[in-house]
């Protein structure tokens, strides 16, 4: 069946994430290879209301694949957000002659990507979009995995190590605040990498006599002499948990909010080639006639899914992670 495809937009939204840039390359390669034109669209849906664009070509995403941050820009947009706003991103669809548009970031790009589609239909528009996801929380339900996180975690252990030297050193406790308002994966995984003392997330509700001052006294009893906190900050305030310990063991914590530093940086190998997977396929769908559509990631295998259905998914947490955490804890091995 021939091409109905001509010309595409990609855009990023949302939080950035490192592999974006990688994502945006592939998705120019990709199409340019397929003979359809792209377009980048900068600042998010905010871009597609104010007519903010750039013509891309393979001259303009090179070099880029190993650059942090989205060379399009991010912006949320709370116009999009009414049928009004979504009107005036249309009409620049309509003035660009896009056909389709490849949206990177997470579920709330996705939940924008599909009600323009269908708002387009209901104006006699035909706006195919497909979402790829991309998120330091890894938070995406349809997807086992979301570019950034490989690196955002890479990031905050490095950052850790760099801590923990000092903190050994003085005989100190350290409590480190990581990003995920909504969910712990951030913080588990960096908990695990660094050989934390306690970790803190969302998903658990945390009980302080039982996550933090029962492991602090047992690693302590075992001769260890310096400890690290790490915690989610949807789990609770780094500040606040200090100034308990403090309180109840007598410790004087150290703490440290990593924040958007965590965002930051040249993507990981993993979530270069990730990227570059994603962003191929986003663009095969598109060719081959895909609408409303998802690229994710499952048992290692690049998918891609019906888009409202992937919004309906959840993703289970690993907990088993958080057992094996818990043994290593409490195996009496406490030394980081």
């Amino acid at each position: 069946m021939e091409n109905q495809i001509q010309r595409i937009g990609v855009l990023t939204s949302g939080g950035d994430a490192p592999g974006m840039n990688a994502a945006v390359r592939a998705v120019v390669r990709t199409a340019l290879d397929c003979r359809v034109e792209c377009v980048g669209i900068r600042r998010g849906w905010n871009g597609l209301i104010n007519s903010d664009f750039v013509p891309l070509d393979t001259t303009s995403v090179s070099h880029i694949i190993d650059k942090g941050g989205t060379i399009l820009y991010t912006a949320r947009s709370e116009e999009f957000m009414t049928e009004a706003g979504r009107d005036k991103a249309l009409a620049t669809c309509r003035l660009l002659g896009l056909d389709g548009i490849v949206a990177i970031g997470g579920d709330g790009t996705f939940r924008g990507a599909l009600a323009l589609s269908r708002q387009a239909a209901d104006r006699g528009y035909r706006l195919q979009v497909v979402g790829i996801p991309a998120t330091i929380d890894n938070d995406i339900g349809c997807s086992h995995y979301t570019i950034g996180f490989d690196t955002a975690c890479n990031t905050a252990v490095e950052c850790i190590d760099k801590l923990r030297d000092t903190m050994q050193s003085h005989e100190r406790c350290s409590v480190v605040e990581v990003m995920g308002r909504h969910a712990g994966h951030l913080a588990l995984y960096v908990g695990l990498g660094v050989g934390a003392t306690a970790v803190l997330i969302p998903e658990r509700e945390v009980d302080f006599q039982r996550d933090i001052v029962e492991k602090i006294r047992q690693a302590r009893l075992a001769g260890t002499t310096h400890y690290m906190v790490v915690v989610a900050e949807g789990a609770g305030s780094a500040a606040d948990i200090g100034r308990r310990i403090h309180e109840e063991l007598g410790l004087d914590p150290r703490v440290t909010v990593l924040g958007h530093i965590q965002r930051g940086g040249s993507p990981s190998a993993r979530d270069r080639e990730t990227a570059s997977r994603m962003g191929y396929e986003a663009v095969m769908a598109l060719v081959s006639g895909k609408g409303n559509r998802v690229i994710g990631t499952q048992d290692g295998r690049i998918v891609d899914l019906d888009m409202e259905e992937a919004l309906q998914m959840k993703k289970p947490f690993p907990m088993d992670r958080y057992q094996i955490l818990e043994a290593l804890t409490l195996s009496g091995s406490h030394r980081l």
